[in-house]
């Protein structure tokens, strides 16, 4: 049989329908067993499956013994990360810090920096003729792709892979924090060259400069940018940096750490959970939907025509019809979402440096008239999260779409391997939930006694 014939096709399809026809689960039988889906409850809280001392999310407040919504908080290693903002503002070397802070549970004096800083530059390389022979060899359209591929050969560079003292789980994680920006940005920089036909440019990072400042370098022809822009992206690789133990990627760190894997499978893993759009892909659905607005709403001081778009979204009569106004609400956030807050302003300082406050408008309009709708609805308060901002900071910062997922995952490898690192310091179990049998038990018969 060939691969893509009419034979080969209707196999495939008969076989498809077997799946749907033995995969689909009674409903009602959840309620029945008590099962909470997606680890939630009913309420849509999320279910308490371990303990951690890396970041605290809040978006609660207790009056009386009650919870009451109240503006989100974000603890890293009990800082809140907006005074991590305030004491990082006007530094290139935020995320640095936020990383340092991670892995060792302490914000470091300027000694510990420096000699922190010298030692991820030593690691901020990839081994020899690795961007020709691994990255560029076989390039892909998906950098979140590209960074799984490459984190699973790294594997094959290492001597010692498969120790997972603390000492060599550290090394590695560094390195790996140090190397995804130039993954990233020399996996894009092969997709364009294969897939677009565009020149072929791969610059080297350069010493001294911090995360954000090199990757724009990285991915710019010119390798120029901004003290600002340069700013604007470090505090988003702060705020993306980490978000609690229960977020899907950075519990699947857990899990698989918990297993007794290697560094480079669990990270593998991790990017797995990220790469979905219900996860690390979000932002792209805020900015597709920004896209179809702006195709629908073509003045943007209409504000009746705005609240109108916004409206059909909700009764699913426009966009992809899924009733959801994409970069608002949040698993645990309720009356505002700290990221978000944060974003917002750094979001309009860039738009004023890039003349574009008229779009930074709307994303506010937009906010505000989504945040009255959804109370309505709802009956319950419902914020912007930090993709609606995001998405939009990117763009002006001229970053391709294909890097938005990327930048996300630059981010949370410092999260990811501070919470991997915790999990193996305290040596808990294998984690293995239960699932609850309810099929049937059946008879076996031979092949010519199958009458289905």
């Amino acid at each position: 049989m060939e691969k893509g014939s009419a034979e080969y096709e209707k196999i495939l399809d008969e076989l498809v329908g077997y799946c749907n026809d033995s995969g689909t689960i009674d409903q009602n039988l959840y309620v029945t067993y008590d099962v909470k889906r997606g680890l939630r409850d009913s309420n849509g809280k999320g279910v308490l499956t371990g303990l951690t001392e890396i970041s605290d999310v809040s978006g609660f407040a207790v009056q009386d013994g009650e919870l009451v919504p109240s503006d989100g908080r974000l603890y890293i290693q009990g800082y809140n990360i907006e005074d991590l903002e305030r004491g990082f503002h006007g530094s290139k070397f935020g995320f640095e810090e936020t990383i340092y802070l991670l892995l060792f549970g302490e914000l470091p004096t300027r000694t510990q920096f420096n000699k922190f800083k010298e030692l991820m530059e030593t690691f901020r390389e990839l081994p020899r003729k690795f961007a020709r022979d691994v990255i560029l060899k076989a390039p892909s359209k998906n950098m979140m792709n590209v960074l799984q591929r490459c984190v699973l050969t790294l594997y094959s560079y290492d001597d010692c892979p498969d120790d997972i003292s603390i000492r060599n789980v550290l090394r590695q994680s560094m390195e790996l924090i140090a190397q995804f920006p130039l993954i990233a940005a020399y996996g894009y920089q092969g997709y364009k060259h294969y897939y677009q036909d565009k020149s072929l440019i791969i610059h080297n990072p350069k010493p001294g400069l911090s995360t954000a400042e090199n990757f724009l370098r990285l991915i710019r022809a010119d390798k120029k940018y901004t003290e600002l822009e340069a700013q604007v992206l470090d505090i988003c690789l702060v705020l993306h940096s980490e978000h609690g133990g229960g977020n899907n990627s950075t519990f699947t760190t857990h899990v698989i750490s918990s297993t007794g894997t290697d560094t480079y499978s669990t990270v593998a893993g991790s990017l797995g959970s990220l790469k979905g759009p219900k996860h690390g892909g979000a932002n792209l659905k805020v900015q597709q939907m920004m896209d179809d607005l702006k195709a629908h709403v073509k003045d943007w001081s209409d504000e009746a025509a705005i609240r109108e778009y916004l409206q059909g979204l909700l009764d699913k009569k426009g966009f992809d019809h899924s009733g959801l106004i994409y970069g608002m609400g949040h698993a645990v956030y309720t009356v505002s979402d700290p990221r978000a807050r944060i974003l917002k302003r750094y979001a309009g300082r860039l738009a004023e440096e890039k003349g574009m406050q008229e779009e930074f408008k709307l994303y506010t309009d937009i906010e505000r008239i989504s945040m009255e709708l959804l109370a309505k609805k709802r009956n319950s308060v419902i914020s912007a999260n930090v993709d609606f901002y995001s998405g939009f900071v990117y763009r002006m910062l001229d970053i391709p779409i294909e890097l938005f997922t990327p930048i996300f995952a630059i981010a949370r490898i410092a999260g990811w391997s501070a919470h991997r690192i915790e999990e193996l310091v305290n040596a808990g179990k294998i984690i293995r939930p239960a699932y609850k049998y309810v099929g049937t038990h059946k008879t076996y018969l031979d092949m010519d006694e199958r009458n289905w």
